[in-house]
């Protein structure tokens, strides 16, 4: 994909960083990557944000951002309270992260994007429009993954370990997909 030469000079910074290039490796959804999701989330957050005049500096680094957490979350095997889980925690992390790595290119606009992009699991409401468009276009991006509904168990928190419990769970599910 070719990307515009503005959105690209907002976030050398980050494409530069070896931290950031390990999202490469960070499987995220089906066939993508950390690292691929969050360009399109952030290009395609930034094409909105030129087209209607918002901040578009602060957009591309917060839609870069958004998911900048520790470590691969498919990888976690520890078993965590329901509100511990990565839908409900990443958002800190990868703000906690980002100010570790970057931070001479945080804000309040850019904080409100990467803390509040996974609304409503983190309840507050974003503050900025910018913060908005950020969130709408990763549940945009992160919708893909329902073309591929052998993967809805895992990302819907259905166990692995009691498989006769998951087999009943996911006939539910498709026949509540199938009929409704």
């Amino acid at each position: 994909m070719q990307y515009d030469k503005e959105f690209l000079s907002f976030v050398k910074e980050i494409l530069d960083s070896k931290e950031f290039q390990k999202r490469k490796k960070y499987d995220h959804h089906e066939n993508e990557s950390v690292y691929e999701h969050s360009m399109k989330v952030a290009y395609s957050s930034y094409l909105y944000a030129k087209k209607h005049k918002l901040n578009t500096k602060d957009i591309s680094i917060g839609g870069l951002l958004h998911d900048f957490y520790y470590k691969p979350w498919k990888e976690n095997t520890k078993k965590v309270p329901f509100f511990k889980k990565h839908g409900f925690v990443h958002a800190k992390e990868a703000y906690d992260n980002a100010c570790k790595h970057f931070p001479n290119l945080m804000n309040d606009r850019i904080k409100d994007i990467i803390t509040k992009h996974m609304f409503p699991l983190n309840i507050k409401f974003p503050k900025y429009r910018e913060s908005w468009i950020v969130s709408l276009m990763d549940k945009k991006h992160s919708f893909e993954v329902l073309k591929h509904p052998s993967v809805w168990p895992q990302y819907l928190g259905l166990s692995k370990k009691n498989k006769k419990k998951e087999d009943k769970q996911w006939l539910i599910l498709k026949y509540y997909f199938y009929y409704f």
